[in-house]
């Protein structure tokens, strides 16, 4: 079903944004893989609300519980559940839209689709869903780093609207991005980004950009011809973010400005090793990895709900206007860094595992 994604390591996501709780069971993880509640509760807190005062104020511990999967501080290889509860719902700031649509969320298209949605934080179309693909990547990388060393997965805040981060993709450590709130790569445009973002949400209004990330070290021959590429799963794990609008990979639209004598990424020996002299594939051909570095970028618009009003229709189809309400983030970007990341090893887990299934390693 449409909460639920991987084949050899599967994920299914639970719970709504101002329900009781949200969470994650994951199935085909490896037994005896060790993992506690402080191993996931480090990485949510990387995408938790009220970290800064540049993100949503709403605020959340999401301390998380391990219900099942977990004994003696080692997997079991059963389904694992991972549960967060909300404690600080606030569903009567959305009494408004339960009769009136957020322009450019997903209450009309779920009312569209199902004739009922809950309109109380946008329900599962809310970000908090991504509380479970962030535990469930913490249980991904576990599984990958018990079958081959060195893989690096790092994501950066490239740019917020006009505001554009030189950030080296061969070079960025994960210690530069998280020693500033916006989590950039490039410490000159820390501060130009953090006045932007506040600047943007004093006038009421909302801006996005674009996320990059990196994947070294990545096992050669990860990804399926056809239909399950590598870069196929990525794009699509990216896609289903929450406020995703774009992605590319490698040289991505401006490639389509090169020849093919100019993208080709010509091979050469390095030792015992097949190199690449360029990287316009990013790391990926013929939808598999090639060892190089994967890099990519995904495109997050501005945030849907903004403090000023604008033109909407009812659930009566009536024209009407609407002002947001509630707690949101002004520039989703300095969150979403840690949910691209962890899509990323949930993805490459997934195949790898499938390619230790199919031909060892």
């Amino acid at each position: 079903m449409s909460s639920s994604y991987g084949q050899n390591l599967k994920i299914s996501t639970f719970g709504e944004s101002h329900g009781g709780g949200v969470g994650v069971i994951i199935d085909g993880c490896p037994p005896k893989l060790p993992l506690t509640e402080a191993d996931i509760q480090k990485e949510l807190d990387r995408r938790r609300p009220g970290q800064s005062d540049i993100v949503t104020p709403r605020k959340e511990a999401d301390e998380c519980e391990i219900l099942s999967g977990v004994f003696q501080g080692m997997t079991t290889g059963t389904p694992i559940c991972v549960v967060v509860r909300n404690k600080d719902a606030r569903p009567s700031a959305y009494n408004e839209m339960a009769l009136k649509y957020r322009p450019s969320h997903a209450d009309y298209t779920y009312d569209s689709k199902y004739g009922f949605r809950n309109y109380e934080g946008g329900g599962r179309s809310s970000a908090r869903e991504t509380i479970g693909r962030v535990a469930a990547a913490v249980v991904a990388r576990k599984a990958i780093e018990s079958l081959v060393s060195g893989v690096e997965v790092i994501a950066w805040v490239k740019s917020i609207k006009h505001l554009n981060a030189e950030v080296n993709p061969n070079t960025v450590t994960a210690e530069q991005v998280e020693s500033n709130i916006v989590r950039t790569g490039d410490a000159e445009m820390v501060q130009p980004m953090i006045d932007f973002i506040k600047e943007t949400r004093g006038d009421g209004n909302s801006v996005g950009g674009v996320v990059e990330c990196v994947v070294r070290g990545c096992p050669t021959g990860l990804g399926e011809p056809v239909f399950d590429k590598l870069d196929a799963d990525l794009a699509k794990a990216m896609i289903s973010l929450p406020a995703t609008k774009g992605f590319e990979i490698g040289s991505g639209f401006a490639g389509t400005q090169l020849t093919g004598r100019e993208h080709n990424d010509h091979f050469y020996m390095e030792g015992d090793k097949v190199r690449t002299k360029t990287n316009n594939s990013g790391g990926v051909q013929g939808g598999m990895s090639n060892g190089e570095p994967i890099i990519f970028r995904v495109a997050f618009k501005p945030t849907a709900t903004i403090m000023t009003a604008q033109p909407t229709v009812s659930t009566d189809k009536e024209d009407t206007e609407l002002t947001g309400k509630g707690r949101h983030d002004a520039c989703v970007l300095p969150r979403a860094v840690p949910m691209v990341e962890a899509m990323v090893w949930i993805v490459l887990a997934d195949h790898l595992l499938r390619q230790r299934a199919q031909n060892g390693l």
